[in-house]
């Protein structure tokens, strides 16, 4: 059985995506948006990417990349072409994977591209506490509430790396939550 791994807001933190990936040896990778921006290393990002074929959804800094980013020495082009092709939400049997959050009552299916790279609360409460649905929503975005572990209803993994020098995954096919640790990245 191959092992799909779920990784929170990268944010320029290859270190720790690399000791990640190499740990963990998924099968299949999903980045949970916020790939590029703040931390040291977007190229180092978008190498592991390629190395190990991982998909995406995108992020609100994802979106910010795509309409303002010229190619350069930050990412090269073929890397903003990959970006634009990410959706914002992707499923699978029994879960969901977005940056920010889904419509609370009305899920997955009929929430939109603004809520599902920004949202972080529905009539100021945040989205997850009035989520019930089926299916385990995996998301990031939340650094200041850091890695948050509402399952079996959701599942937040953003522990903000850029800042704390901490990435948290999600192997789905042994339910286990993992983190790394480094020194926050200068």
């Amino acid at each position: 059985m191959g092992r799909t791994l779920f990784v929170g807001d990268v944010h320029g933190c290859a270190d720790q995506l690399g000791q990640m990936l190499e740990l963990i040896q998924p099968k299949r990778t999903i980045l949970l948006g916020d790939l590029f921006t703040r931390g040291p290393d977007p190229r180092g990002v978008w190498r592991l990417i390629q190395r190990w074929g991982a998909e995406a959804v995108l992020g609100n800094h994802d979106d910010w990349i795509l309409k303002r980013w010229k190619p350069g020495k930050e990412l090269p082009r073929v890397a903003l072409r990959w970006l634009a092709r990410q959706p914002p939400i992707r499923r699978g049997p029994g879960w969901v994977a977005v940056h920010a959050g889904i419509h609370p009552t009305r899920g997955p299916d009929r929430t939109s591209r603004r809520r599902a790279l920004g949202l972080r609360s529905d009539r100021d409460r945040p989205w997850w506490r009035d989520y019930h649905g089926d299916e385990l929503i995996i998301h990031g975005h939340h650094a200041s509430v850091g890695l948050l572990d509402l399952r079996p209803r959701t599942l937040g993994l953003d522990s903000g790396c850029v800042n704390t020098g901490q990435l948290s995954g999600y192997l789905l096919e042994e339910d286990t939550v993992v983190v790394i640790r480094a020194s926050p990245p200068r």
